[in-house]
């Protein structure tokens, strides 16, 4: 199964428009402030979907939500190279962002109850570690690739490989095995829970289990820090490089991130807020020169974040009792788009320098606190779920 994951992660990171979108947008006419709109309608349409998304992958299957998100992507990048307008790109991001919700919750319910079973769960820090870091480095050749199709075709070869590569990512979706929770007494009378039923037990979860809930607040304002990764071309466009050539200098960035990725398994305790701080110094940095020395501190921060990211992601699963676990992190992710739609704002406000400010506000959410296996965790626990 974890291979199977790492191989989907791979092919759905491997796509060259990521490399180039923001560029295209500013070269069909776009001013910074549309590109933000856009960002933001792309977080807007995760926010709608993102909640009932995952209690569909528990009611449904989570397996399935994982294969129909390359397809539904695939739908986004093909109207955006049919139709390279501010209309297109908003329908591409609308469809993007339904994409990216059914993967959203159900990829992560299905690795680490399928851990479960095996017993294993205390191995999935170190799994979704793995995944983070199969993701940043599935975007080398990706970048290698953007930077050749677009000088052979322009952005319409970049765009339809893309196409291609998320209808690919599907595969091996299609062989993940799905593992199921026992059976819940919530459960209706066909034995299992309802759609409706699922969504308000796993949001109970999120918002009346003390531990869940600080884990769930974690993912959602951290995991909205990913938004800026967006901008990092127009950061290396700023210091003078020619378009053909920002994917080849932003390369070492997703290396950084897969480092950082890999060691997010093995943070603990006080560590996680020194990483944070240490990451939001380097992304200041950024906000004080434009010259190429620039993406070292971006390189920098992206390394740190990811691991802290790894860190909150890894905890939030630990912390899930019920069995309603993808919706319980699709809640997580909902928060998340709304401090992504933030983190634009605060970008096209004050750019590099007012988002490093947000990201140190963060640092104590990482405060050391009760794990699930805390006694008082549990007693809240239990007493949430009582009738």
């Amino acid at each position: 199964m974890v291979r199977l994951a790492l191989v989907w992660q791979a092919l759905h990171y491997a796509v060259p428009i990521f490399w180039l979108y923001a560029l295209l947008f500013a070269d069909s006419g776009l001013s910074v402030a549309e590109i933000s709109a856009l960002f933001a309608i792309w977080s807007s349409a995760g926010i709608v979907v993102e909640v009932p998304s995952g209690a569909l992958a528990d009611r449904w299957s989570r397996r399935g939500s994982v294969v129909a998100s390359g397809f539904v992507i695939a739908a986004g990048f093909a109207v955006w190279t049919v139709l390279p307008t501010f209309a297109g790109f908003t329908a591409g991001f609308v469809l993007w962002g339904v994409g990216a919700s059914l993967a959203s919750g159900a990829l992560e319910a299905l690795l680490y109850d399928g851990l479960a079973e095996h017993g294993a769960t205390e191995s999935y820090p170190r799994v979704n570690g793995a995944l983070n870091a199969i993701a940043q480095l599935a975007q080398i050749p990706a970048g290698l690739a953007a930077g050749a199709l677009y000088e052979l075709g322009g952005y319409v070869l970049v765009g339809w490989v893309s196409v291609g590569c998320c209808l690919v990512s599907s595969i091996p979706a299609l062989f993940l095995p799905e593992p199921r929770p026992a059976p819940d007494p919530t459960a209706d009378a066909e034995g299992e829970p309802g759609w409706w039923s699922t969504m308000v037990d796993g949001v109970r979860e999120s918002v009346r289990t003390r531990a869940v809930g600080v884990a769930v607040l974690a993912v959602a304002v951290l995991g909205g820090v990913d938004a800026i990764e967006e901008y990092f071309p127009l950061v290396a466009s700023d210091a003078g490089t020619p378009t053909a050539f920002v994917p080849l200098a932003l390369l070492v960035v997703p290396v950084a991130g897969a480092l950082g990725s890999a060691a997010g398994g093995r943070v603990r305790g006080w560590t996680g807020v020194v990483l944070l701080v240490g990451s939001a110094a380097a992304l200041g940095a950024v906000a004080l020169t434009t010259h190429p020395a620039g993406l070292v501190g971006v390189t920098l921060f992206w390394g740190l974040y990811q691991a802290v990211r790894v860190c909150v992601e890894s905890r939030l699963q630990d912390r899930i009792r019920g069995r309603a676990r993808a919706t319980v992190t699709s809640v997580a992710s909902f928060g998340t788009e709304f401090s992504g739609i933030a983190l634009f704002g605060a970008w096209a406000l004050g750019g590099a320098g007012l988002v490093a400010a947000l990201v140190l506000v963060c640092a104590p959410l990482l405060r050391p606190r009760a794990g699930p296996e805390d006694p008082e965790s549990v007693a809240e626990h239990a007493e949430s779920h009582e009738p």
